[in-house]
């Protein structure tokens, strides 16, 4: 089991790698002048050439890689004065000079326009993406079992064809546009019936009572993030009842007289849940990258709008942050999911 972990572990460190490599190669092809974007457009050439050179930027490409990798590293090598003004960490011991190994956070650099460390904008921002991402997968979760045993049961009636024919349009429209719908009619064409708003963030802000609490912002975009899945579970869990209700068990407690719903829920949704845990445990990895672009749409406050804020003013360090936050996410994800699988099927580490 540990060396299953282990090496599980070791494809996860290699992806993030990858995405790493990738998301540096891409920021340093593009034009734009990372010292312009941090002092801004009207600065001397002797203030551009300081932050030039405390940026790395008159390294070459090579170094600078290797650079950011010791900023993202949890182990890297720092300045003690690096410590005390940009990093989250600990001196292990000394390597020479000014210069320690250093136990940290991953330093993700500071913004350009607004001078916070990039981690602490993200971790802001995070909370907000997850817990979407969360209320997405559980309306996902139980809409969508319900609708797959209802068209099961209900098979070739009207409430079969119109479940499957929904899970289709589901499946085919994009987040964004079934947002832009959704926002339109129920957030402002239908607001005085719905008591619903086109934007709006988890917490609304009051001069007089600070922070509030407001559910309703989060119902139209969980909705739009969750139609995806939900109808992908519903056509999972009616492949997957159709099977069992076909099986010789299921006749069997039929004969013996148990009644419908014991024989549905307790017999056969049970052996048919297995593709669906397998869906949400892989959709909501899916949902944290899907909510870029409905934060967006319903100003939510997540790492999705936050990141294309960031793109819209050449904030690259925000980006590349979010970017390597949100590969991270799914790497652990997937890690906790085949240790879960492979904790139920003791085959499937067998075999890896």
């Amino acid at each position: 089991m540990f060396r299953f972990f282990l090496r599980k572990l070791g494809y996860g460190i290699l992806v993030l790698l990858g995405v790493v490599i990738v998301i540096f190669l891409l920021f340093n092809v593009l034009p734009a002048d990372p010292a312009r974007l941090t002092l801004g457009q009207r600065t001397d050439l002797t203030s551009l050439e300081n932050v030039r050179k405390e940026l790395h930027l008159d390294q070459p490409k090579g170094i600078q890689f290797l650079l950011y990798l010791n900023d993202l590293s949890p182990l890297g090598i720092h300045t003690r004065q690096d410590l005390k003004e940009s990093l989250n960490g600990v001196a292990l011991f000394s390597t020479g000079g000014d210069k320690a190994l250093v136990l940290k956070t991953p330093y993700l650099r500071r913004s350009y326009q607004g001078k916070k460390d990039v981690w602490e904008i993200l971790m802001e921002a995070l909370p907000g993406t997850l817990v979407l991402a969360l209320a997405a997968m559980i309306f996902a979760t139980v809409a969508g079992i319900a609708l797959g045993i209802l068209s099961a049961v209900k098979q070739n009636t009207w409430m079969d064809t119109g479940a499957v024919f929904a899970s289709v349009i589901g499946i085919s429209a994009p987040s964004f546009f079934t947002g832009i719908v959704l926002a339109y009619v129920f957030g402002f064409v239908l607001t005085d019936y719905t008591g619903l708003h086109m934007t709006g963030s988890l917490f609304d802000i009051d001069p007089f009572e600070g922070r509030i609490l407001n559910i309703r912002n989060l119902i139209l975009p969980a909705i739009t993030l969750g139609i995806r899945p939900l109808a992908i579970i519903v056509q999972l869990t009616r492949s997957a009842m159709l099977d069992v209700l076909n099986q010789d068990y299921i006749r069997t407690a039929y004969a013996k007289g148990l009644s419908s719903p014991v024989i549905l829920y307790k017999h056969a949704l049970r052996n048919a849940l297995n593709p669906v845990i397998t869906a949400i445990t892989g959709w909501f990895a899916e949902l944290l990258a899907g909510a870029f672009f409905v934060e967006y749409i319903f100003g939510w406050k997540g790492i999705g709008k936050v990141t294309v804020d960031a793109l819209e003013k050449f904030d690259f360090p925000v980006v590349m942050g979010a970017v390597l936050v949100t590969a991270g996410i799914f790497v652990i994800i997937n890690l906790v999911a085949d240790l879960l699988y492979s904790i139920v099927d003791p085959r499937i580490r067998l075999s890896s």
